[in-house]
């Protein structure tokens, strides 16, 4: 028995297949939507990653050549020996910073302690530790206190000090409440919406301060926290410019800087129901600047390229004279290092070594040119829409197109995504990440292709494995090779059927025992079956001992109707070699008839719901039955109609046996034994003679027949002459009524 169900369950993947892997693709498309929702951390890190790749292609933006980095270098190391420096040498170089005509001035450092290389100092260490009165002779009493000296220098310029959040909640000796070290908070007004909280709650909540010395904070205009909070992989790709600590907001050094040096006295807040959503800043002349923040108080760091895109001048050169006032004149001055062992050094994305100093210029530039990079509020709700518009639409025609066709669109359409978020970035400064849709657009194409790969793989095991019992190689091949080609849903073609039946196998099967007749059948069945297959044949089933089969179904042969033929007369040599054997094993021969016919039927699945058969049915199968049957009757191991006669090949001869109205039928058919080239010539004046008598019996003329059939009866040992000529001795003794057409009517199958 054919695996049916499995037949049904592949017509169904291939004529409506499509749907599973398109249902595939949404499934996908839907988890990544998850994934964009969830944001776990190894996708926020692919996202950091193609952000760095598309940053690092930016071209540096126009500077407003205000930033300067006044460098502790390895330079100033050498030549004023390591740090930290006295603090009068720290007044000095601020001092002739400001007399150079700098609009303010930012230290990127935090002086927590008192200077212990003030004289005042060094004489209660000697007085208290080894027991000595030190004095120093000629030194100004002025010069007796080095970090109120730096005092002094402070409260006479635009300085801002530098401090420190410290988030590592380990409390140290220099860590305080920033109320205990009277740290400025930002000034500024605040603008709440409705339903929004107070600024400090969606800022980032600093446990702990590292203070600067209380008299030179006194002392300062200004003062700015310098922290810089990387990502998760120690890249710092945002800073933030306010951060809260004990309920109040206080800015960073950049910010507070260019406060100073545009001379804005106070700010404005915005806060809505999302956080902190800018900070404008009005200027003297009317003018607003407005820095768009992150909800909590950050920004993107719209770096202008690697380390060194600021001017660097060296603080010996300005102690020393080297650097001209011009250099320094109308500009904002941070006070850093690039010195390595000073540690202040930053993973960036266009840097992996950037002195921390140049973040702070970078903040400054981007806040007096308004150059800020946004990630807009509709930027969630772009990306994902892109990745359910990419992945239903990939989906769509993964599940529907070979992925073959399908890869170089798919590699447009990823490069045309990551231009168009690279272009975003490059002439707008919008952010818009573009990794969860093309991560969706790939999982898809290697998803859905291993998907398509593995049910065609699949398939073409079942294939073979269904049809390898029925089919020939060659076909089998042809259907593994082009699927589509199995047509399982029905349809019409023209197909040759062949019937072949075993005469008086019941009267036989008597004669041995169940197991002998079943080893008889698998003897003779299985050569049978493999001439029908090797011609091309489709095995249709086997009915006891008769065998039916066609040809040109379930992919179409050509000369179907010759291969048949061809078939049916490679069957009887065979069969002859088989009855030796059977002679010998069970004493007996067995002899067959089969049917041939060609037309159209219906071809495909047939049966109930649940049980059904891939066959053929139709007027064509009932005729060839009908015909195999009259096999019997004519004494003729094959019997073939006009529609195989009309197809045959050179080389193959018929006798014109009847023209015959079977059982069941109303139209007549004319019927043919298939003759060799051999038997042909051996037989063709008996042939010619019979077909003179045939010509006259289809004319009426049964006397002249019967004259002829009954030389032809006693000459030739063929039955049909003998039929033929008592059925004209029962015509011309009774003549039929009416209009003689030459047809004989079977009233029995």
């Amino acid at each position: 028995m054919k695996p049916a169900a499995p037949l049904a369950t592949l017509f169904g993947r291939l004529a409506r297949g499509r749907g599973p892997f398109f249902l595939a693709g949404v499934v996908i498309t839907l988890c990544m939507a998850a994934l964009y929702v969830l944001r776990p951390t190894w996708l926020q890190f692919q996202e950091l990653k193609l952000y760095d790749v598309t940053l690092r292609k930016k071209r540096p933006t126009i500077q407003s050549g205000l930033p300067v980095v006044v460098d502790l270098d390895e330079k100033s190391l050498t030549t004023y020996g390591q740090w930290p420096w006295p603090r009068f040498r720290v007044a000095l170089l601020l001092a002739r910073i400001k007399a150079a005509g700098a609009l303010a001035v930012g230290l990127d450092i935090v002086f927590a302690d008192p200077d212990r290389t003030s004289p005042e100092t060094m004489r209660r260490m000697f007085r208290e530790e080894l027991k000595l009165d030190v004095t120093f002779d000629g030194l100004p009493a002025a010069l007796g206190d080095y970090d109120s000296v730096l005092a002094n220098v402070l409260a006479d310029g635009p300085f801002v000090l530098g401090y420190y959040f410290d988030f590592s909640s380990r409390p140290g000796a220099n860590q305080a409440d920033a109320t205990a070290c009277a740290l400025p908070a930002l000034k500024a007004a605040t603008l709440l919406a409705p339903k929004a909280k107070p600024a400090a709650e969606y800022l980032a909540q600093a446990p702990r301060v590292v203070c600067p010395l209380p008299r030179l904070l006194d002392a300062a205009p200004g003062a700015g926290f310098f922290n810089t909070i990387p990502d998760p992989d120690n890249i710092v790709r945002r800073s933030p410019l306010l951060l809260a600590h004990d309920g109040a907001v206080y800015p960073s050094l950049a910010l507070t800087a260019s406060m100073l040096a545009l001379g804005v006295k106070n700010a404005v807040l915005r806060v809505g129901d999302g956080g902190v959503e800018s900070l404008a800043l009005p200027l003297p002349d009317g003018r607003r600047l407005t820095i768009p923040l992150d909800g909590r108080g950050s920004v993107l760091v719209n770096y202008r390229g690697p380390g060194g895109a600021f001017p660097h001048i060296s603080a010996a050169d300005v102690l020393s004279g080297a650097a001209g006032p011009e250099t320094l004149d109308g500009k904002i001055v941070f006070l850093g290092t690039s010195a390595a062992g000073l540690m202040d050094l930053r993973a960036t994305p266009t840097d992996r070594a950037m002195p921390g100093v140049e973040v702070h210029a970078t903040l400054t530039d981007m806040i007096v040119t308004g150059d800020f990079l946004l990630r807009p509020d509709w930027a969630p709700g772009l990306e994902f829409c892109s990745i359910l518009a990419v992945g239903l639409a990939s989906a769509a025609l993964l599940a529907w197109t070979r992925a073959v066709l399908l890869l170089i669109p798919f590699l447009g359409l990823g490069l045309g995504m990551w231009f168009g978020s690279s272009q975003a970035l490059l002439r707008h400064n919008f952010v818009i990440s573009p990794i969860t849709p093309l991560l969706t657009l790939a999982a898809n194409f290697m998803v859905l292709t291993f998907l398509k790969f593995w049910r065609e793989e699949r398939q073409k095991r079942f294939i073979h494995s269904a049809f390898s019992h029925y089919l020939s190689p060659v076909v089998v091949n042809e259907l593994v090779a082009s699927p589509d080609r199995l047509t399982l849903t029905g349809e019409e073609r023209e197909v040759t059927v062949l019937f072949s039946d075993v005469r008086g196998f019941t009267s036989m099967s008597e004669k041995l025992t169940p197991t002998q007749v079943v080893d008889l059948l698998h003897r003779y069945l299985t050569p049978m079956t493999g001439i029908i297959t090797s011609h091309l044949g489709t095995l249709d089933k086997f009915i006891g001992d008769a065998i039916m089969a066609f040809w040109n179904a379930p992919v179409a042969v050509p000369g179907h109707q010759a291969k048949a033929l061809a078939a049916a007369m490679a069957m009887l040599p065979e069969l002859d070699r088989l009855n030796q054997g059977f002679l010998e094993t069970y004493g007996l021969r067995i002899d067959i008839g089969v049917g041939l016919h060609a037309g159209k039927a219906r071809v495909g699945n047939f049966g109930s719901e649940d049980l059904f058969d891939y066959t053929v049915i139709g007027d064509t199968v009932n005729l060839c039955s009908r015909l195999e049957g009259l096999t019997k009757y004519y004494h003729k191991r094959i019997l073939v109609t006009d529609s195989i006669v009309a197809a045959a090949p050179e080389g193959v001869f018929f006798q014109e046996v009847d023209r015959v109205l079977v059982k069941g039928k109303v139209e007549p058919v004319t019927i043919f034994a298939p003759l060799g080239p051999e038997e042909h010539a051996a037989r063709e004046r008996e042939l010619r003679e019979a077909a003179a008598a045939l010509a006259l019996y289809r004319d009426g003329r049964f006397a002249e027949a019967l004259a002829v059939y009954e030389a032809l009866a006693a000459a030739y040992p063929d039955p049909v002459h003998a039929i033929q000529a008592g059925r004209c001795r029962t015509l011309a003794a009774t003549p039929p009524p009416g209009q003689w057409d030459g047809v004989f009517e079977h009233t029995s199958k």
